[in-house]
């Protein structure tokens, strides 16, 4: 596969802002010509291998910061929108979607958000109750769109929030029980901890300083919790100072990123930065094994394996899905060029859908995307009982993947003929280009349909070139 020009003019603007420099100065050190740097950084031309040499002899630049980011997430996020039936007239090439991105950023984003506001009147004139009960709604993003979004382009690393966690569970540079941190720092603090048989995870009350953690919840949740409060009591300005950068949009949101942050506080300090990394490496990513090593759930640790994005210090570039056991999905973040549909659920040729079927085991699954690049895929069921006969369950699958050339690194890819075949998956129905496609529930929108009465395929109809 022909490899892609690499144009990424507002990351090299946004470097040369942050280091203070002019346009002239920039390009002494990159050894290119003014008119050269002016090219690309309004890209109009690739950024070359010599000046990516550059960029990381100079300056110390981790350059997959260059090529995986915002850009391709705001590309992934325009075809899919694109697709939907209100534009009539076809898509636009993709190149132009990449230029639109990497040129005018603020406006791809002010085009999601009309999108967005587009659907959601159309799902409100769709159902007369939902109008009536939201009339005079103003037509902006849920609150939980905004912070997902929020999350979802910031690479889902925070690099303030994960230092301050990895300083709380190593000080001094050693890791420690994160549970007797917690603990102490509770008693220097004068709040009473208890283990309650009560069916709530956690529940702080300000005015007794009384803090209470289910004592049916397993070792893992109860270690994720009380780091959450620790967060929340001991890390409150960090928090505020966070959100104010934000700048969210209703104080709905506010809050509900509030809860975010001090989640993310929570997974970074269960599982510390520089020594969960290294660990991940010794074990080649054995997510049970780098469980048992940090007391966390496979859940726990498959997500904060996604988030390892430390400029200067990155892990392997990994997605990481949930879904539910209708294929909803409930949480998602990609540090690869894979990204996934904002509305609906994930293509059922994954092999996430499976995952219930074989409860405690791991699936395996060589996927390929329309676009040519090859992924390793993990899938496995999570189940999170309440803890009492009786109580519900609540069951997710969730996926894990990288890019087959960093399979290697991965003790999954042993056994596994990487050059064989790699089966066919998709992002959304609408955007996809496979034409015979068994699980295809909706035909692609920026191709023509044949239909012919006297024949039948696997599709009702065909897919024209």
């Amino acid at each position: 596969m022909p490899s892609q020009k690499l144009y990424a003019g507002v990351k090299l603007r946004e470097i040369r802002g942050r280091l203070s420099l002019t346009q002239k100065a920039f390009a002494d050190k990159l050894g290119v010509s003014l008119p050269y740097l002016n090219q690309m950084e309004n890209n109009h031309r690739p950024v070359s291998a010599g000046v990516v040499l550059a960029l990381a002899q100079e300056f110390g630049l981790d350059v997959t910061e260059l090529t995986v980011g915002e850009s391709e997430r705001l590309v992934s996020d325009m075809r899919e929108a694109l697709a939907d039936p209100v534009f009539t007239s076809g898509q636009p090439p993709l190149a132009d979607l990449r230029l639109a991105a990497s040129n005018a950023p603020a406006l791809a984003r002010a085009f999601l958000d009309l999108h967005r506001a587009y659907r959601q009147t159309h799902e409100r004139l769709a159902s007369l109750d939902e109008a009536l009960g939201r009339e005079g709604a103003s037509l902006k993003p849920s609150p939980w769109e905004e912070v997902r979004d929020f999350f979802h382009y910031c690479d889902n690393y925070l690099d303030a929030v994960d230092r301050a966690a990895e300083h709380f569970a190593m000080p001094g540079g050693n890791r420690k029980d994160v549970t007797i941190l917690a603990e102490d720092l509770f008693r220097r603090l004068g709040i009473s901890l208890q283990f309650s048989d009560n069916s709530g995870l956690r529940r702080y009350d300000p005015a007794t300083r009384r803090l209470e953690v289910s004592a049916r919840a397993s070792g893992p949740t109860k270690r994720f919790q009380l780091l959450h409060q620790v967060a929340l009591i001991a890390h409150n300005d960090l928090l505020e100072a966070t959100l104010d950068l934000a700048r969210f949009s209703t104080p709905e949101a506010r809050e509900i990123a509030k809860i975010g942050l001090a989640n993310y506080f929570a997974g970074a300090a269960l599982l510390p930065y520089r020594a969960f990394l290294q660990a991940a490496k010794d074990t080649r990513h054995d997510l049970e094994r780098l469980a048992d090593l940090f007391g966390a759930s496979i859940e726990q640790v498959a997500h904060r394996l996604s988030t390892l994005q430390r400029p200067g210090a990155k892990g392997i570039p990994f997605f990481f899905v949930r879904v539910d056991q209708a294929g909803t999905i409930t949480k998602r973040h990609s540090a690869t060029r894979l990204q996934f549909a904002r509305f609906g659920g994930a293509c059922p040729l994954w092999n996430m859908h499976r995952a219930f079927e074989t409860p405690g085991q791991f699936l395996r699954q060589l996927a390929e995307t329309p676009d040519g690049v090859r992924y390793l895929c993990l899938a496995r069921d999570v189940s999170k009982p309440a803890g009492a006969f009786l109580a519900p369950v609540r069951r997710y699958a969730i996926g894990l993947g990288c890019e087959v050339q960093h399979a290697a690194e991965m003790v999954y890819a042993d056994g596994l003929d990487l050059k064989g075949r790699f089966e066919p998956i998709g992002i959304s129905c609408r955007i996809c280009e496979r034409p015979t496609c068994h699980q295809r529930s909706v035909p692609p929108l920026e191709r023509r349909l044949r239909v012919n009465p006297d024949r039948r395929d696997v599709l009702p109809y065909e897919i024209a070139g």
